[in-house]
């Protein structure tokens, strides 16, 4: 098997970008210590957001409960002649794949159309087969609400085979269709400080700026939480798998380049017109392994702590690369290739691990050697 491995040391100032329910900065324990925490999933929603710039957005899906919507309006663009009959050849035709369709109970514009109980990942590619389906089914005159077996086979068949780039990477989950469920090519870590945080408070007030010259009173106070911290973030994605879910080598080698891309160029957008906390990180590492992934968050397990000049970003990346060093020494799984980036020129471990590139050179660098490897696993 091979695995890329993606770590990146990134400092955040003062921000909230992804919130608990009280609307606090989410946190986790480490060490025994506080550390703030970026969810896996707050970072993958980000990175798929990012995606359309990166790849055509036919090779993409969406995760919405508006699959209905979606499909009626393919029908209507393959065959405007079926206006009458489009929205219930959609909503028929999702079923037969097993999600259960209602009336949507939010409010608005939105109250009473067709929705699946919850949010399914699903390929563009998937809606215009599904809306084929569903044309091809009304011509031959077959009731989609009591499907034969060529059309569920059929059905199922419009799930399988390459799949769109985020959802081999992501994965679906399906709870009434388990048949059409996709492994995740790639595993994104929760993102945690190298350091131990504090929660702090911001006491805010608004004042109306057309309140009578009397009135000196603020029209608004509230309070709202942030943290300010430098993040150890990791991804790692199954090559042989993210290439047999796309169907083709160099499909695999362009969605690895686009994965890592996203995964270092984007970010949460929790808050950020209140703290505009945007930042690229400071170091990324990249680390191609014909073994298995290799998490190297215990780096951190003791808490980095400041010292007089010498930031804690570039304590942490001479922590990860020492302790990614410690790590092959001991268990003798030298990587195959590893490159790195650091906007301070890098440590002397850092230096020790691998090739110093720049991103751009560090994008066509591996997606070039994913292709290579990949290529000769065929062999």
């Amino acid at each position: 098997m091979m695995y890329l491995d993606l770590h990146v040391i990134q400092n955040v100032p003062p921000c909230d970008m992804n919130r608990d329910d009280t609307g606090t900065p989410k946190t986790a324990i480490y060490g025994g210590y506080q550390r703030s925490r970026v969810s896996s999933q707050a970072w993958k929603r980000a990175m798929r957001e990012m995606f359309p710039d990166l790849v055509d957005a036919s090779q993409l899906g969406v995760r919405t409960k508006h699959a209905v919507a979606l499909i009626e309006d393919e029908i209507l663009r393959q065959r405007p002649d079926l206006s009458e009959a489009a929205g219930d050849l959609a909503s028929d035709v999702l079923k037969v794949t097993g999600v259960q369709v209602e009336a949507s109970r939010r409010a608005g514009s939105e109250k009473g159309t067709p929705v699946s109980q919850y949010l399914i990942f699903i390929a563009r590619t998937e809606v215009e087969k599904l809306a084929r389906i569903a044309i091809d089914a009304h011509d031959a005159g077959e009731n989609l609400a009591k499907p034969s077996k060529e059309i569920k086979k059929a059905v199922s068949s419009a799930f399988h085979g390459t799949q769109a780039l985020d959802i081999a990477l992501f994965g679906r989950m399906l709870a009434d269709a388990p048949d059409l469920n996709t492994d995740a090519s790639a595993q994104v870590a929760h993102a945690i400080s190298v350091n131990k945080v504090s929660q702090e408070y911001d006491y805010f007030t608004a004042v109306d700026d057309c309140a009578a010259e009397d009135n000196a009173g603020a029209a608004m106070l509230d309070t709202i939480g942030f943290n300010s911290s430098t993040l150890y973030r990791y991804a790692t994605v199954c090559l042989p798998s993210l290439e047999e879910q796309l169907g083709d080598v160099g499909a695999a080698a362009q969605g690895v380049r686009a994965f890592l891309k996203a995964f270092v160029e984007s970010m949460p957008t929790g808050k950020q017109n209140t703290f505009a906390n945007r930042t690229l990180p400071s170091t990324v590492l990249v680390v191609l392994r014909d073994d298995q992934p290799i998490n190297g968050v215990s780096a951190f397990e003791s808490p980095v702590s400041p010292k007089e000049g010498v930031s804690i970003s570039h304590q942490a990346e001479d922590r990860l690369a020492t302790k990614l060093l410690q790590i092959s020494e001991t268990y003798g799984n030298d990587p195959v290739k590893v490159w790195w980036t650091a906007v301070d020129g890098g440590t002397d471990s850092l230096k020790q691990v691998g090739e110093q590139v720049t991103f751009p050179k560090m994008l066509d660098e591996v997606s070039a050697s994913v292709l290579d490897a990949l290529s000769k696993g065929e062999e």
